[in-house]
């Protein structure tokens, strides 16, 4: 046992160590967007003006993705995540300066933001392969596991040490903070990280263009992959629905409000970390294909409905713990398809297609999901006079939000049992991988 685990943590030093430090730097990250959202909305009392911060932030990424792994597959991938840090960590020496000189406005971190997405879009791939060039295939459940209770942890962590700085001290605390954390980062990387080259495939050497349309050629000789994609880009449209929605229910409803809106994220954030942890020690299932149909199954067939018809905080906490409980371990075998069945030296470019295809439904979502509360659930529950819909949702300011849930509830379910029965991704496992 002790010599297994010694074996296991020398395989996977370099990831352990780039996994830590790059954790480190992204809750310090997050610590510095959540206070400029809190410093936005106090002079501005605008949650559209906040909002565009994450518009901002985001666009680049879903627009710019499908070039961005040409970049990832033809440079350095350990030059290309020192350079993002060091633009990214220089965006926010500005926002300090700007806010220390009392200078700082809305449109500053726009452009700033605007900036940090573009170079994330960069950033985002060759992280990506840097994680399977740095993991024996063996382990790929298990870091993938890890990275997903980072991931939670950060999650939890980022309100409580931002809103505790913020107080106690102010915002520059937490830039500097956030400084501090790129700075270890940024040194351990540089000089203790080697990052191994992937091999290199006859497209890096041609055109960018044409190195960028390498991912969809890749995919459309891989039907399976790209359909999974597909599954996810619509999963992502009801859950971008879902994030909308959320406040509108919560703190509409009497048994709501801003504390209970609080411990409902806390209770998702608690639920992926023990989902992560319960990840790196489960064994490798039967089908990892089946896995990620049945976990999405399990998600969207319960937070949905007991977010709609709770009547307590404590049914809308229990729905969030079960609905996303199973996400790590669909994220665990998500990624394990993906690394395994891809190859390396294209990995950067179908990534980067798969981060426009799989996430373009986010925004859409976020819009869909305004609209149909403001102007369509909320209006027509005001002016129903069905005891139906009455005892399934109330009455009042959130009713409308709670049918909402209702639907997105059945169209998750219907999404899910749609796309299993697909059969290029019921197939997906029983295919050899594609060359390159």
């Amino acid at each position: 046992m002790k010599q297994s685990f010694k074996q296991t943590f020398h395989e996977l030093r370099s990831f352990l160590l780039l996994w830590l430090t790059q954790s480190f730097s992204a809750l310090g990250s997050a610590m510095t967007n959540f206070a400029l959202v809190i410093w936005l909305f106090e002079r501005t009392g605008s949650a559209l003006t906040t909002a565009l911060l994450t518009v901002c932030s985001y666009a680049p990424y879903v627009m710019m993705s499908i070039f961005a792994g040409a970049i990832s597959d033809r440079w350095n991938k350990k030059t290309i995540l020192l350079v993002c840090d060091t633009l990214a960590a220089i965006c926010t020496v500005v926002v300090l300066y700007l806010l220390r000189t009392e200078q700082l406005e809305a449109w500053h971190l726009y452009a700033l933001n605007a900036l940090n997405g573009l170079m994330n879009t960069v950033q985002s791939p060759a992280a990506d392969v840097s994680i399977t060039l740095l993991t024996p295939e063996k382990h790929y459940q298990k870091t993938s596991g890890l990275r997903s209770f980072s991931n939670s942890l950060v999650t939890i962590l980022t309100p409580i040490f931002a809103t505790a700085l913020v107080t106690l001290v102010g915002v520059e605390a937490v830039i500097a903070f956030d400084l501090f954390t790129f700075g270890a980062a940024f040194l351990s990387l540089l000089f203790l990280i080697r990052i191994p080259k992937a091999a290199v495939a006859q497209e890096q050497r041609e055109g960018m263009l044409r190195a960028a349309r390498a991912g969809l050629s890749w995919l459309g000789k891989n039907p399976g992959i790209l359909w999974l994609m597909l599954f996810l880009a619509a999963i992502n449209l009801i859950a971008s629905i879902y994030n909308a929605a959320l406040p509108a229910l919560v703190l509409s409803r009497p048994y709501g409000g801003e504390t209970v809106l609080g411990t409902l994220n806390a209770s998702t954030g608690i639920a992926t970390l023990l989902g992560s942890l319960i990840v790196t020690v489960l064994p490798a299932p039967k089908s990892r294909v089946k896995t990620i149909c049945n976990t999405l199954l399990i998600s969207m067939s319960t937070e949905n409905f007991l977010l709609s018809l709770g009547r307590s905080p404590w049914v809308w906490y229990a729905g969030s713990i079960l609905g996303w409980l199973m996400i790590p371990l669909m994220n665990a075998n998500l990624d394990v398809v993906m690394r395994s069945r891809i190859p390396a030296a294209v990995q950067g470019r179908v990534y980067s297609v798969r981060n426009s295809l799989q996430f373009f439904t986010i925004p859409l979502g976020y819009l869909l999901g305004g609209a149909l509360v403001d102007h369509v659930f909320e209006p027509l529950m005001a002016q129903t006079d069905s005891q139906l819909l009455l005892r399934l949702f109330g009455t009042g300011k959130g009713s409308g939000a709670a049918f909402l849930f209702m639907v997105i509830g059945f169209a998750g379910v219907a999404v899910c049992l749609i796309f299993r029965r697909i059969r290029h991704i019921r197939e997906l496992e029983a295919t050899a991988p594609s060359e390159a």
